[in-house]
Protein backbone atom coordinates (compact mmCIF):
# COMPACT_ATOMS: atom_id res chain seq x y z
CA UNK A 1 0.00 0.00 0.00
CA UNK A 2 2.45 2.85 1.05
CA UNK A 3 4.84 1.72 -2.39
CA UNK A 4 1.19 2.85 -4.39
CA UNK A 5 0.95 5.51 -2.59
CA UNK A 6 4.68 6.87 -2.98
CA UNK A 7 4.31 6.34 -6.77
CA UNK A 8 0.87 8.83 -6.68
CA UNK A 9 2.99 11.08 -4.51
CA UNK A 10 5.51 11.38 -6.68
CA UNK A 11 3.91 11.31 -10.23
CA UNK A 12 1.33 13.82 -9.30
CA UNK A 13 4.15 16.25 -7.57
CA UNK A 14 5.66 16.22 -11.38
CA UNK A 15 1.91 17.68 -12.29
CA UNK A 16 1.50 20.72 -9.86
CA UNK A 17 5.74 21.00 -9.93
CA UNK A 18 4.81 22.27 -13.36
CA UNK A 19 1.86 23.84 -13.02
CA UNK A 20 3.16 26.18 -10.35
CA UNK A 21 6.24 26.75 -12.65
CA UNK A 22 4.13 27.57 -15.99
CA UNK A 23 2.19 30.54 -13.06
CA UNK A 24 5.88 32.10 -13.30
CA UNK A 25 7.96 31.52 -16.63
CA UNK A 26 5.86 29.75 -19.65
CA UNK A 27 8.98 28.83 -20.95
CA UNK A 28 10.29 27.34 -17.89
CA UNK A 29 7.36 25.11 -17.09
CA UNK A 30 6.95 24.61 -21.15
CA UNK A 31 10.62 22.82 -20.69
CA UNK A 32 10.08 20.71 -17.39
CA UNK A 33 6.83 19.60 -19.13
CA UNK A 34 8.31 18.76 -22.35
CA UNK A 35 11.13 16.69 -20.90
CA UNK A 36 9.72 13.19 -20.68
CA UNK A 37 9.59 12.77 -17.82
CA UNK A 38 5.99 11.13 -16.71
CA UNK A 39 7.76 8.66 -19.55
CA UNK A 40 11.20 7.99 -17.19
CA UNK A 41 8.53 8.03 -14.18
CA UNK A 42 6.68 5.22 -15.93
CA UNK A 43 9.64 3.42 -17.06
CA UNK A 44 11.36 3.17 -13.65
CA UNK A 45 7.94 1.99 -11.93
CA UNK A 46 7.78 -0.63 -14.66
CA UNK A 47 10.80 -1.97 -14.59
CA UNK A 48 10.95 -1.80 -10.43
CA UNK A 49 7.80 -3.64 -10.49
CA UNK A 50 8.58 -6.61 -13.16
CA UNK A 51 12.83 -6.34 -13.67
CA UNK A 52 11.29 -6.68 -17.18
CA UNK A 53 13.66 -4.74 -19.89
CA UNK A 54 12.01 -6.27 -23.02
CA UNK A 55 9.07 -4.04 -21.26
CA UNK A 56 10.88 -1.13 -21.39
CA UNK A 57 11.60 -1.31 -24.87
CA UNK A 58 8.44 -1.90 -25.96
CA UNK A 59 7.50 1.41 -23.76
CA UNK A 60 9.98 3.62 -24.98
CA UNK A 61 10.02 1.98 -28.49
CA UNK A 62 5.67 3.07 -28.44
CA UNK A 63 6.29 6.35 -26.80
CA UNK A 64 8.21 7.58 -29.54
CA UNK A 65 5.77 6.80 -32.37
CA UNK A 66 2.99 8.17 -30.07
CA UNK A 67 4.70 11.28 -29.46
CA UNK A 68 4.40 12.08 -33.25
CA UNK A 69 0.08 12.25 -33.16
CA UNK A 70 0.39 13.74 -29.24
CA UNK A 71 2.19 17.05 -31.36
CA UNK A 72 -1.57 17.44 -32.60
CA UNK A 73 -2.62 18.24 -29.58
CA UNK A 74 -0.23 21.54 -29.11
CA UNK A 75 -0.86 22.60 -32.67
CA UNK A 76 -4.68 22.81 -32.27
CA UNK A 77 -5.31 24.31 -28.86
CA UNK A 78 -3.34 27.43 -29.90
CA UNK A 79 -4.90 27.72 -32.63
CA UNK A 80 -8.41 27.66 -31.71
CA UNK A 81 -7.63 30.32 -28.87
CA UNK A 82 -6.36 32.48 -31.20
CA UNK A 83 -9.31 32.10 -33.08
CA UNK A 84 -11.65 33.25 -30.17
CA UNK A 85 -12.62 29.48 -28.77
CA UNK A 86 -13.55 29.56 -25.56
CA UNK A 87 -10.79 27.38 -23.52
CA UNK A 88 -12.65 24.41 -22.37
CA UNK A 89 -13.98 24.13 -25.54
CA UNK A 90 -10.74 24.52 -27.41
CA UNK A 91 -9.21 21.81 -24.91
CA UNK A 92 -12.05 19.29 -25.61
CA UNK A 93 -11.61 19.89 -29.33
CA UNK A 94 -7.44 19.69 -29.51
CA UNK A 95 -8.36 16.37 -27.36
CA UNK A 96 -10.61 14.82 -29.74
CA UNK A 97 -8.60 15.49 -32.59
CA UNK A 98 -5.29 14.26 -30.52
CA UNK A 99 -7.36 11.25 -30.05
CA UNK A 100 -8.24 11.13 -33.29
CA UNK A 101 -4.77 11.32 -34.06
CA UNK A 102 -3.55 8.28 -32.17
CA UNK A 103 -6.22 6.21 -33.42
CA UNK A 104 -4.43 6.61 -36.90
CA UNK A 105 -1.34 6.31 -36.09
CA UNK A 106 -2.30 2.86 -34.04
CA UNK A 107 -3.94 1.69 -37.48
CA UNK A 108 -0.55 2.52 -39.19
CA UNK A 109 1.57 1.27 -36.23
CA UNK A 110 -0.69 -2.34 -36.67
CA UNK A 111 -0.19 -2.35 -40.52
CA UNK A 112 3.11 -1.77 -40.32
CA UNK A 113 4.08 -4.52 -37.57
Amino acid sequence: MWYYLTKLLISASLIVVISELAKRSSVLGAIVASIPLTSVIAMIWLYHDTGDTGKIIALASTIFWLVIPSLVLFIALPILLRYGVHFYLSIGLSVGLTSLAYYLMLVIMKQAG
